[in-house]
């Protein structure tokens, strides 16, 4: 069998058996199936008014819906369609797995020649030492590549332009995807190659460019015998960014402070301030959605370098393509009683304001004179990758819809093998 056809046809066995089992559970038990519905709709009730809230309030709502939930497991702890219905839950959870194996590529990108100058600029602090623990320096200089490291007190942007001064001809980034932003830009601006070092924290720039995360020292290969391709960048304001902007509650709790300790707690304590009070900042947020139709307020707003993936089983949180030249707009509350969320490209944003906005950059927590004006910058960027690095976001071949995911994982199960750009599977 192909890299795809052996995960298709298990993803198609494990889930279709799994959904069956599930059903004939529930068949069995329907009385009790109904009143664990209810209870659970009451829980998800009580814990979205406990976000609104705090001190008592917020912990007696929390208490009431851990009570029902704990009711639900009890009400199912009997009889042997619970133990089907586990089962069944398992082989969804195989299932999807094996989706996700049967979806990845490699994508093959034109080879490209190799800088005669590249830097690669290192922070040590970023995502807990990783660029210290892999020896990024060593195995850097060992490939040709000059490390140029950003100590504290110097201007990361200074530092990069001094390079390039200097005589580079090939930028690198291992750091957050802050620093991946800034670097990016400026190769950017001077039609330099860039490398995506994943040494940050989450590197969900790396993720979507394809590459590979857990390999920190060879992404560095990037410049020794990578392949390229161009993708976009997107900006706020005239400032780069390679992943987000977040305004509305994230961008709030990214202010305060203790949010890098206590992340959670932060942002719950922030919730009441945006989603439940009559604060002007929270609410006064003014954007336009894909129809022309004007809105104020919303709890918050997405504006990403190219459409995010969301609310799918598969790939969620990933961007299938960084190369489409437009932007992913999500917002959350907002957007009219019969919707909770809404989601679209476009290729420009705007949002008003009368104050200036709290705005969360890749992750960096700034504050921003309105109006916002977002921007896409198609083909911006020349990226190098590692030969051996996927070169390809994980969702890059999913289709949106669960009948295209069907159809596709039967086409693969009968042989069929996928594409994404140039791909060598």
């Amino acid at each position: 069998m192909t890299t795809h056809r052996l995960p298709a046809v298990l993803a198609l066995l494990f889930t279709t058996v799994g959904v069956l089992l599930i059903v004939a559970a529930s068949v069995e038990r329907l009385p009790r199936g109904l009143a664990s519905a209810v209870m659970l709709l009451v829980a998800a009730t009580l814990a979205r008014n406990a976000i609104l809230r705090r001190g008592a309030p917020r912990t007696v709502r929390l208490v009431l819906a851990l009570l029902l939930l704990v009711a639900v497991v009890v009400l199912a702890l009997s009889g042997e369609a619970l133990w089907v219905a586990l089962v069944g839950v398992a082989l969804i959870v195989l299932g999807l797995g094996a989706a996700r194996r049967a979806f990845l590529v490699h994508a093959r990108w034109p080879a490209a020649a190799r800088p005669r100058h590249p830097v690669v600029v290192w922070n040590a602090k970023s995502g807990g030492g990783k660029a210290v623990t892999h020896h990024l320096v060593e195995e850097a200089t060992r490939r040709g590549i000059e490390p140029i490291e950003l100590r504290p007190g110097l201007d990361l942007e200074q530092l990069v332009r001094d390079a390039v001064a200097a005589g580079a001809d090939g930028l690198a980034a291992a750091g957050g995807d802050g620093t991946q932003a800034l670097v990016a830009g400026i190769a950017a601006e001077h039609d330099l190659p860039f490398a995506c070092i994943p040494a940050g924290t989450r590197n969900h720039f790396a993720l979507d460019l394809g590459v590979d995360r857990d390999d920190v020292v060879g992404a560095l290969d990037a410049f020794v015998e990578g392949t390229e391709r161009r993708v976009d960048l997107a900006e706020v304001n005239g400032r780069v960014f390679v992943n987000n902007v977040s305004l509305g509650l994230y961008a709030e709790a990214v202010q305060r402070e203790g949010y890098r300790d206590a992340k959670l707690r932060t942002i719950l304590d922030t919730a009441p301030d945006v989603l439940g009070s009559d604060d002007a900042r929270a609410e006064d947020l003014e954007w336009t959605d894909d129809v022309g139709t004007p809105h104020h307020g919303a709890a918050v707003i997405l504006v990403s370098n190219n459409v995010y993936r969301l609310g799918h089983a598969i790939g969620t949180g990933t961007r299938p393509r960084l190369d489409a030249g437009v932007l992913g707009v999500a917002v959350l509350g907002g957007v009219g009683r019969d919707r909770l969320w809404r989601q679209w490209s476009t290729p420009g944003f705007d949002v008003r304001s009368g104050f200036a906005v709290h705005a969360g950059v890749d992750g960096e927590a700034l504050e921003l004179d309105p109006p916002l004006r977002f921007t896409s910058r198609p083909g911006a960027l020349r990226v190098r990758i590692a030969p051996h690095h996927p070169g390809a976001s994980p969702s890059a071949i999913q289709p949106d819809s669960l009948r295209e995911t069907v159809r596709l994982l039967v086409r693969m199960a009968a042989g069929h093998t996928p594409h994404a750009g140039v791909v060598d599977d």
